[in-house]
């Protein structure tokens, strides 16, 4: 087997004979050792009669066909299926869409553009990553082009106090129909006091797995293994979840017809009224209440991990994304120390 470079091209290139064919390729490798090992593995392949040699990899347009139909047959979360379609819609734009998996490197990812936040281009890429992890998975390629994601910013906003009172003066406001009115205001009190995930812990709540005695809530099924917790009840959350429950033994506490789930799925639309009416910033979603809920509570009891444990967390990292540092607390440590230290001089 020859492993040789050739002059219109920075990678190494193999060029070996099996059963009277020839093989001839370019290992898209510019390290020897490395370009060595590639060969050395199509060869193996070759002899084998187990490898990609013997056929041109699909370009990518014809990898989305198979694996969205994989997306829809897999038992994926509905979620990550919405997810992954939008990443395809993104990248289905794109330069790369028709090019032989095998031709895609790096450089090429590295150059694509898309619109809006950096979460919306980890979206494509993401989508991008998971197609070709696929494909190597159907022996459709060999080996993965690496690439980075863009860094996130955490969400910054809260859904504080001032936020809420806000939303239901101008849900108030829209002459929604009481029941109308009422849910998204449960929903905002209960997501603020609880730190639950909206779509996937807050709009399932049962009526069994209420705990009235302890004032508990169970969750039973999160995004984690550590999602499953319980949750301790305020004040105000015990009084919502009593009147939503309404002597019921068993059930969602928040039901829909519509829904194939039997229960509430999304609420952005009536959200994004009120807050637009409001005069909120766009980027206040929902969500922003469970980080709302990290804050306060990580402010008032100083405990981080029974913070992680209400919240679902394994990591210390994911915890201390949602918490957001009073300023106040800092000047008015500064201002006691400043004062001391001005009368120890006097």
């Amino acid at each position: 087997m020859e492993l040789f470079r050739k002059k219109d091209s920075r990678f190494y290139w193999y060029d070996f004979k099996v059963r009277g064919k020839r093989y001839r390729g370019s290992t898209k490798e510019t390290n020897k050792k490395r370009a060595g090992r590639i060969a050395a593995l199509r060869f193996s392949q070759a002899i084998e009669g187990t490898g990609l040699l013997d056929r041109k990899a699909p370009s990518l347009q014809e990898l989305s066909t198979r694996f969205r139909g994989w997306v829809e047959s897999a038992g994926l979360a509905s979620k990550t299926r919405k997810y992954y379609a939008n990443g395809w819609r993104l990248l289905s734009s794109t330069c790369i869409v028709g090019m032989r998996l095998d031709h895609i490197t790096k450089d090429h990812v590295e150059v694509l553009r898309f619109g809006g936040s950096a979460a919306n281009v980890n979206c494509a890429l993401r989508t991008l990553r998971r197609m070709l992890h696929k494909g190597e998975e159907w022996n459709l390629l060999i080996k993965i082009p690496k690439f980075k994601l863009w860094p996130e910013h955490g969400r910054k906003l809260r859904l504080d106090d001032n936020a809420e009172e806000k939303l239901l003066t101008a849900a108030k406001s829209c002459n929604w129909k009481p029941e109308m009115f009422e849910l998204f205001r449960d929903v905002i009190i209960l997501a603020r006091d609880t730190g639950m995930r909206n779509g996937r812990e807050l709009y399932r709540i049962r009526t069994e797995n209420l705990d009235w005695n302890n004032r508990i809530i169970f969750v039973p099924d999160s995004k984690t293994v550590d999602g499953r917790r319980m949750i301790p009840m305020s004040d105000r959350a015990y009084e919502v979840l009593r009147a939503r429950a309404a002597g019921k033994v068993e059930g969602c506490l928040f039901p829909s017809a519509r829904s194939r789930c039997g229960h509430l799925m999304d609420l952005g639309k009536p959200f994004r009224i009120a807050r637009r009416k409001a005069q909120l910033p766009e980027n206040l979603v929902l969500y922003c209440a469970r980080h709302d809920y990290g804050t306060r509570v990580l402010s008032n009891t100083g405990n981080l991990a029974a913070v992680m444990t209400t919240m679902g967390h394994k990591d210390v990292r994911a915890t201390m994304q949602y918490q957001h540092p009073d300023l106040e607390i800092v000047r008015a440590a500064l201002n006691r120390t400043n004062g001391s230290s001005v009368q120890t001089t006097t």
